[in-house]
């Protein structure tokens, strides 16, 4: 896209995580002034690809346990940004599918194997599950046909419901999840607003667009010479609650009035 000042190239994997390198490594050869990576997969590929390029990092979970950067005040390599609460919120997933289904006895975990973040993401909720007397077990998928078999599965094993793990490749597939769990009447948690708007019954998180927004201020500092070792990284700080009562409906759920006047935002 051109504009007065600035081109902008977008790269985009469609989930592929295997792609996200050869990506990388063809925005180093164009000599990007700044990319910016959604997602850690991406920041990784980007900071294997270059040492030197300031990178701008958009939803990683924790980026000093990634290894992305020093500390959050002080990031000190070529890569700074914004981190999500991802992990930290992932600690209310069961509360709240709770307060939507009364008995609620076995929730299942939705994983991709291919992202480093998961693992630690899936002992959060399997910890807070132990707190609400809820079984909490996971199931992997990162492709499309590994999606629909994996909820096929959870029918045959009494899921009561799903929580699907903050992703970009469970992202670009937001709109089957939320069929795939309508049809099979499965209560679904996500961890952004997208994939309820897309179909999905609710999500708890931040709002991902806001933080492009926000990265647009450290792609400016940086191009007017701003260090990107220099620059802190910024943490998310604002959550909400989105509900989509079209999708209650479908699966045949009353939301209980009391969680509904919780909700930042209730789909209609």
């Amino acid at each position: 896209m051109d504009s007065k000042d600035i081109v902008i190239e977008y790269r985009w994997a469609e989930g592929n995580y295997e792609r996200l390198p050869g990506l990388a490594a063809e925005l180093v050869r164009m000599k990007a002034d700044v990319i910016v990576a959604g997602g850690g997969p991406a920041v990784l590929a980007a900071k294997q690809a270059t040492p030197s390029i300031p990178i701008v990092m958009v939803r990683v979970g924790d980026p000093v346990g990634s290894g992305f950067v020093a500390s959050l005040s002080q990031p000190g390599r070529n890569i700074t940004g914004l981190s999500n609460l991802l992990g930290e919120v992932a600690s209310k997933y069961v509360e709240l599918l709770r307060a939507a289904v009364p008995d609620l006895s076995r929730v299942t975990v939705l994983v991709n194997p291919n992202n480093p973040s998961h693992p630690q993401y899936f002992e959060r909720i399997q910890a807070t599950g132990k707190t609400n007397i809820v079984t909490i077990s996971q199931i992997q998928a990162s492709t499309a046909n590994q999606i629909e078999a994996a909820l096929g599965a959870m029918r045959s094993e009494r899921a009561v419901a799903l929580i699907v793990g903050g992703d970009p490749f469970f992202a670009s597939q937001a709109p089957l999840i939320a069929e795939l769990a309508k049809q099979h009447r499965l209560p679904t948690m996500f961890w952004t607003r997208g994939p309820v708007e897309a179909g999905g019954l609710m999500s708890y998180g931040q709002n991902n667009a806001e933080h492009y927004y926000r990265a647009a201020a450290y792609i400016d500092k940086i191009l007017k010479g701003a260090k990107p070792g220099d620059l802190p990284v910024e943490q998310a700080t604002k959550v909400e609650l989105v509900i989509n009562l079209k999708t209650a409906k479908a699966i045949g759920l009353t939301i209980p009035q009391q969680l509904l006047s919780q909700a930042d935002k209730v789909i209609e």
